[in-house]
């Protein structure tokens, strides 16, 4: 038992174990097969997968060439996005072909669309006709889509059959999923009456008709449906798995908890680099790819920056008259961006796991604002008092005191509203809003605070 817990461990933790990474490292730059078979031939797919994330594109080339072909094209499966393209020029055209027929469509289709149009031409030009129309098929649903995701192994039959003639199918037709944990019911036309699980299948007698052991009110996901929607139905139901139709209500694959899982993964981490302006495969990427995906963020937040410093400006003479205005502003700034990040932050992922909709939007804005209000009061009498201490200056302490709630009230108003406003518009709030909601609290904090100051103190 010890030696099963120890191993596992070793697998689960395979991106932190530095010396297999250099062994591996060494052993495949040397084309050192011998050793490299005794390093990783134990461990799952998945975990030989991220291993290959730590090696270049030759090296990687060389692990693949070393492995069996069921595992090759289980390693090829679990590929990160990122280095797919490049890994994939570097292999034969002919082994690759003849995995992503083997693969489960889910896995070939999320291989297929990793790579670029070119690359993507030229190995669909050779899978077999049959299977280049079902990858295709996917390929032409949106990105992102529920088709994208869905397997198109599933199992269905009709509802007159009885549970013996189920069973008997099951057992004696070689063509099925590999695993699968429910049946579809559908009528002549290929649409669907319900599900039954394979597990009540089992427990029913064999002269029960399915029609009377299905359940005919099970979830069932539009192809065209965006995934993060697709995963908030697993999410809000439990799904194991649901069936995908088509636009004219035709079953025509599944999805299962495993896709929805990456998905959930996917959109988080994507969320999460869009709010820093900076792209998942960036880790992959030359430095000069990379320069270029980060110039367009930086370059905005540049003109952001000026903006602000234009602000400063109009008050020079105020802050020549006073330095302390000078020491002060960076505080009065920083508070209302980070009181604006967290209202931003809640904002986004509400938005994102659909618990921020028309009919609770006055409600959250209410709290959001209210929030920002009492913060406001609370850090307005800290810093004046500290102020008080710092420069004896009761006058400023009031300014300041004043310019820090309107600062934070302008973040928590700015912090929803510019989120809210840009996905009603469809544009994604992850990519944009960090930029917008900056620049709105360093304006409106500088020219509370200078403004204020010019007007009361001078």
């Amino acid at each position: 038992m010890n030696e099963i817990i120890n191993n596992v461990s070793k697998n689960e933790n395979i991106t932190f174990n530095n010396e297999l990474i250099n062994e591996v490292i060494l052993h495949s730059s040397n084309r050192n097969s011998d050793e490299l078979k005794r390093l990783i031939d134990d461990l799952h797919p998945a975990d030989l997968a991220d291993l290959l994330t730590f090696l270049d594109s030759e090296q990687r080339s060389f692990v693949l060439s070393i492995l069996d072909e069921e595992k090759y094209t289980d390693v090829l499966a679990e590929l990160d996005d990122t280095i797919i393209d490049e890994t994939i020029q570097k292999l034969e055209d002919k082994k690759v072909v003849k995995s992503i027929s083997e693969m489960e469509t889910d896995d070939a289709v999320n291989l297929i669309e990793s790579l670029e149009p070119e690359a993507q031409k030229k190995i669909l030009d050779q899978v077999p006709p049959a299977e280049r129309e079902i990858f295709e098929e996917s390929l032409n649903y949106p990105e992102d889509s529920a088709g994208r995701r869905m397997q198109k192994e599933f199992v269905s039959m009709p509802d007159f059959w009885s549970v013996g003639q189920a069973i008997d199918y099951l057992r004696e037709e070689s063509d099925l999923p590999e695993h699968f944990f429910e049946i579809f019911i559908v009528d002549p036309l290929n649409k669907p009456l319900g599900s039954v699980s394979v597990s009540k299948v089992l427990r029913s007698a064999r002269n029960i008709q399915i029609s009377n052991i299905l359940d005919d009110s099970p979830k069932f996901i539009k192809a065209s449906m965006d995934q993060e929607e697709a995963a908030l139905l697993f999410e809000q139901y439990s799904l194991v798995s649901a069936g995908v139709v088509d636009d004219q209500n035709r079953l025509i694959g599944r999805i299962t908890a495993d896709d929805i899982v990456w998905v959930l993964q996917e959109e988080a981490e994507e969320d999460i680099l869009r709010l820093g302006g900076v792209f998942e495969t960036e880790m992959n990427q030359s430095v000069i790819k990379s320069t270029q995906n980060r110039f367009v963020w930086l370059f905005l937040n540049l003109l952001t920056a000026i903006l602000a410093s234009i602000v400063i400006s109009f008050f020079d003479a105020s802050i020549e008259k006073m330095v302390a205005l000078a020491v002060l502003m960076p505080i009065i700034a920083s508070m209302g961006g980070n009181a604006g990040t967290q209202t931003l932050t809640l904002t986004v992922r509400s938005l994102a796991i659909k618990e921020l909709v028309d009919k609770n939007r006055k409600k959250v804005f209410a709290k959001e604002i209210s929030i920002s209000i009492l913060n406001g009061i609370i850090f307005a009498i800290l810093t004046s008092v500290a102020v008080i201490i710092w420069f004896n200056d009761l006058s400023l302490a009031i300014i300041v005191g004043a310019a820090m709630i309107l600062n934070i009230f302008s973040a928590g108003l700015f912090g929803f509203i510019i989120p809210y406003s840009l996905n009603y518009f469809k544009i994604d709030p992850a990519l944009a809003s960090s930029v917008f909601v900056t620049t709105v609290t360093d304006v409106f904090g500088f020219l509370s605070f200078l403004g204020l100051a010019s007007i009361f103190l001078f």
